[in-house]
């Protein structure tokens, strides 16, 4: 009789430390397939989220046009 408890208390045992073990490898499963794609979906959501800042393209281009638009009025001035 002893035995049998002990056996169910091993067997109940094992049980447990084999379902730990699965849900342990399900919880550390990765859901990248490899660092690369782990980098580039962090650098999306780094994007979305605006952490590089704002893109500063537009302002170049209006600045140029600020900046040559009288220039070329004056060149303009000066030879009509």
């Amino acid at each position: 009789m002893r035995d049998t408890i002990a056996s169910l208390r091993l067997r109940a045992a094992l049980l447990l430390l084999e379902s730990s073990a699965v849900q342990a490898g399900h919880a550390m499963a990765c859901a990248f397939g490899s660092s690369a794609e782990f980098e580039a979906a962090l650098i999306r959501r780094n994007l979305e989220a605006g952490a590089y800042g704002p893109k500063r393209r537009r302002r170049r281009v209006l600045l140029g046009a600020a900046i040559a638009a009288p220039l070329l009025a004056a060149v303009l001035w000066v030879i009509l």
